[in-house]
């Protein structure tokens, strides 16, 4: 059988902010986003990503980079820069074999303003973008959740010097750029988008027991203009990753998205202790055969969404 990036190719997002296959068909992506690559690397090998994509008939795999959280890009040595980049090309190059597509994120959190690390993120991102040029699945996320004191203006100037050192490289991959609010404002990008690039998506994220109703609406306004929005990370839980599993407000989210096109990632691939996380804590599976005991309430949940929509 054919995946979806067999049969679509490369994609790119078109005038009417839809992501689209070369053939001008609308394609929306459904996956998982990995937890800290330095916390849980275990996660990142083919057999796991071949099961999720099996078994789960995801299409498509984040691999969140965090960049000053212990052990992160921006915080460690040479060695452990270079382990995380391992780790990264891992995630590609086995999302790649599968036929999957690929979100290379770097994942600032505690550093709330990207220009902040702005540097660091050049290298990196001329880095991976020389990489994997070629391969055609690769998604740049260039800031996951800008948040305290960082306004769409700081964003915009800091994407304006890092998307450049993309495109030298890669031409053509779709880039995903964070919005203030810990990517809630999408509104911000909507009132200026950015100019220099036409293949942009921004990035909403929402956690169901926190976001409601204000920002679904904020969701539908930004649609109605056209801007291209990408769910990069959701949950069903409260914002902190804790808290219940709020089907009800899930459902009315995830309706929404495939009413539209919109894509989207749920957090996250690990085994801590935490509501947001896909297996229970005492589960130490790597490579798949998970059973519904194996699995969080909420992890179960997008499990049935994503069977239903095959």
């Amino acid at each position: 059988m054919k995946t979806k990036y067999d049969k679509y190719g490369a994609l790119h997002v078109d005038s009417k902010g839809k992501l689209v296959d070369r053939n001008g068909t609308v394609v929306a992506l459904h996956g998982y986003s990995t937890h800290g690559l330095s916390w849980y690397p275990e996660y990142v090998n083919r057999d796991f990503f071949e099961f999720m994509k099996d078994e789960w008939h995801i299409d498509c795999i984040r691999l969140a980079m965090y960049t000053a959280e212990k052990d992160g890009y921006c915080v460690g040595d040479d060695v452990n820069r270079k382990k995380l980049e391992d780790v990264v090309d891992k995630g590609v190059r086995a999302a790649t074999e599968l036929g999957l597509y690929v979100i290379i994120d770097w994942h600032i959190l505690s550093d709330s303003n990207p220009l902040m690390n702005k540097d660091m993120a050049i290298g990196f991102f001329d880095h991976v973008s020389k990489k994997y040029a070629a391969y055609g699945n690769v998604f740049y996320e260039i800031c996951n959740e800008p948040n305290i004191d960082c306004t769409w203006a700081d964003i915009k100037a800091y994407a304006e010097e890092v998307i450049p050192v993309i495109r030298k490289n890669d031409k053509y991959s779709v880039i995903l750029v964070g919005t203030p609010d810990w990517s809630q404002r999408v509104d911000d990008a909507c009132a200026d988008p950015i100019t220099i690039d036409d293949n942009l998506m921004y990035t909403l994220h929402f956690y169901a027991g926190t976001h409601k109703q204000w920002l679904r609406d904020k969701y539908k306004s930004v649609i109605a203009a056209k801007l291209p929005v990408f769910v990069s990370e959701f949950g069903t839980c409260d914002a902190d990753g804790n808290g219940g599993h709020y089907k009800e407000e899930s459902e009315i989210w995830i309706n929404m998205l495939d009413e539209n096109d919109t894509s989207y990632i749920m957090w996250n691939i690990s085994n801590r202790d935490e509501t947001s996380a896909s297996f229970v804590p005492e589960c130490d599976k790597y490579t798949g055969g998970y059973t519904d005991a194996d699995l969080r309430e909420p992890a179960l949940w997008y499990k049935g969404i994503l069977a239903a929509r095959v």
